[in-house]
């Protein structure tokens, strides 16, 4: 098992940029597929990002492709997401996530282990 936590959320104006940062510890990681999800206020949880630890494919929702991008650092056992060109969209709590065996990057119930969740608002 594995332990997430998040940070780096905070308060951006449109058209701004932020990096969230996922420390990982506990299990060995690397067999792990790693993503990014956020909720918004009154809103389902939605996948945004994913990136298989081993080979780095990186998977994106359509509303941040372009935007987003998510990488990992295997040395550091950190996985990123860099947010650019950010809109009020944006605006949600975003989660990081740990799968074993994630056949579709883009669905929550396949991911084991989450994280607390940090704060993101974009002000317009």
């Amino acid at each position: 098992q594995v332990q997430l936590v998040e940070s780096g959320g905070g308060l951006v104006q449109a058209g701004g940029s932020l990096r969230l940062s996922c420390a990982v510890s506990g299990d060995t990681f690397m067999a792990y597929t790693m993503g990014w999800f956020r909720q918004a206020p009154g809103k389902e949880r939605e996948f945004v990002a994913a990136i298989t630890w081993i080979g780095g494919t990186t998977y994106y929702a359509d509303s941040v492709s372009g935007r987003f991008t998510i990488s990992r650092n295997n040395a550091k056992n950190t996985l990123y997401l860099q947010m650019n060109r950010m809109t009020p969209e944006d605006t949600a709590v975003y989660y990081c996530a740990a799968g074993t065996v994630v056949v579709n990057k883009k669905t929550k119930s396949e991911y084991d282990t989450w994280g607390q969740g940090t704060q993101v608002t974009v002000s317009s």
